[in-house]
């Protein structure tokens, strides 16, 4: 007989025990427990039930609380009151966890009957709106429902208050009924496409997505709450313990000098939620400069950086500073992003762009200049008990090594002040600037400046060949602007 012929199966079981529930057969594969509930059965207990006070009628009800998971969003703990003695009947949903970092902004577009299921979750912080009705659902008790259940909701509320409306408020009474009746097209399939949103401060609300969703007809967005909405949440404080909180603008919306403002920021990192803050600093006889600092407390990135406002001179500038003593070295120095730094008599020259803006000393920036090229050039420390730069043997000839000893020797010794040498600074945007020493900054002898026209592989470098800051304006609808005759 070949193996590839089917068996023929015999059925061993009576029509009574083949036709047996499911239910039933669970029960007998369950372990025996006396019909008594076990210490696993109440942790594995889905729906917890409170007795509490019916506002109603006064008597005891009971309150009804389910934690479950919403697909595509989050934990929610629902929640249903009902009371035996007058009926009283209510259900209420909340989020499981905290205030989201972002407000959310769902909207959906109808099409379709089908689109009367999508799921809908409203915190008692969300605001829902049938765009093309007008008509807003304020904050207020939270819901598990759906599109159809929201808008009959609101159906069924402003019917059942029309008659009064006819008698009280009869100017009123016809703008209600024509919302009715549109409410009721939409309800019946006669009014598509129509749009509805969910907006929610806290971020705990949602409208359900479906796999088959197009461009334009589900969307998501989040965004930064206002310090009205943090207030409305209490936030406001927290916010302000988080330093997320600004301290606010001029009357002419303009950044207040010397106030720290702090934002939220993405390490770019590790991509993870950080804070950048910023400060306007006015520099004495130069101008307004934007420090930024941005901390990730997950990959512990740090970036510091000076930005530099106004518009663009006509010129370039060129500062020389000579350095002789520690006061010197003290000096503050603003090294703009666009700006070339020198030392002839330190071999040192570092290109535009490569340590970015730095606002810090002539000693801080001389230091890491230092500091980064040591890592660069040598392996990160030596063997224990060497020089930081010590490492860096195996990997360079005798030579090339004694060349770089030599020069972060004498960077070394200008750091430490003894040594005397010069600082450079060449700024196509003559945005950078050395603290004087004198009250006229002009007449400080060891601080030379001068103007330079700038070359044209700068102005390419920069931008600015491209740049049209006349007449920009439209040429086509300059042309037309021409044709028109004077009145």
């Amino acid at each position: 007989m070949s193996s590839d012929q089917p068996k023929e199966v015999v059925n061993t079981q009576n029509p009574e025990q083949f036709f047996e529930s499911i239910g039933s057969k669970v029960e007998n594969l369950a372990p025996a427990t006396n019909g008594e509930p076990t210490a696993e059965d109440d942790e594995r207990k889905p729906v917890e039930e409170i007795e509490s006070l019916c506002m109603n009628c006064g008597e005891n009800g009971v309150t009804r609380l389910l934690l479950t998971a919403i697909p595509y969003f989050r934990e929610v703990v629902i929640m249903s009151f009902s009371c035996e003695h007058c009926n009283t009947q209510n259900n209420e949903i909340q989020a499981a966890g905290t205030v989201q970092p972002r407000g959310t902004h769902y909207e959906l577009r109808l099409t379709d009957l089908a689109d009367f299921s999508r799921q809908v979750v409203k915190s008692d912080t969300a605001v829902v709106k049938f765009i093309e009705l007008d008509l807003e659902i304020p904050a207020g008790r939270g819901q598990l429902t759906n599109v159809e259940g929201l808008l009959t909701t609101v159906m069924d509320d402003l019917e059942l208050g029309q008659e009064a409306r006819k008698e009280q408020m009869p100017e009123v009474y016809p703008k209600v009924a024509e919302i009715i009746a549109k409410g009721r097209a939409m309800l019946a399939g006669e009014a598509f496409p129509f749009r509805v949103y969910v907006d929610d401060p806290a971020g705990n609300s949602f409208i359900a997505p479906d796999l088959k969703d197009g461009v334009g007809k589900w969307e998501k967005r989040e965004f930064v709450r206002t310090p009205e909405q943090n207030a409305a949440l209490g936030l406001a404080d927290s916010a302000g313990a988080a330093g997320l909180s600004n301290p606010g603008l001029t009357a002419d919306g303009e950044i207040i000098p010397n106030e720290v403002y702090s934002f939220p920021a993405s390490c770019p990192g590790c991509m993870h939620p950080c804070t950048t803050h910023m400060k306007m600093v006015d520099i004495p006889h130069f101008k307004q400069v934007v420090l930024m600092s941005t901390v990730c407390d997950d990959c512990g990135y740090r970036s510091n950086d000076v930005k530099t406002g106004g518009e663009i001179p006509e010129l370039g500038e060129k500062i020389t500073l000579t350095v002789e003593d520690s006061t010197d070295l003290a000096r503050d120095i603003l090294k703009s992003e666009t700006c070339g730094l020198e030392c002839p008599e330190l071999k040192l020259q570092v290109n535009p762009g490569t340590l970015g803006g730095r606002f810090t000393t002539v000693e801080g920036l001389l230091t890491q200049v230092r500091d980064d090229l040591r890592s660069q050039i040598f392996e990160a420390n030596g063997a224990p008990g060497q020089q930081p730069n010590a490492g860096g043997g195996d990997s360079l000839s005798a030579d090339e090594k004694a060349q770089w000893d030599d020069f972060f020797g004498g960077l070394d010794d200008a750091i430490a002040g003894r040594r005397p040498f010069t600082v450079i600074l060449t700024d196509p945007f003559a945005s950078s600037f050395v603290q004087p020493n004198t009250d006229d900054p002009n007449a400080d002898p060891k601080i030379k400046k001068e103007t330079y026209e700038r070359t044209e592989e700068e102005e390419e470098e920069l931008g600015l060949r491209d740049m049209k800051t006349e007449g920009y304006e439209d040429p086509a609808k300059a042309e037309a602007d021409a044709e028109v005759p004077a009145q």
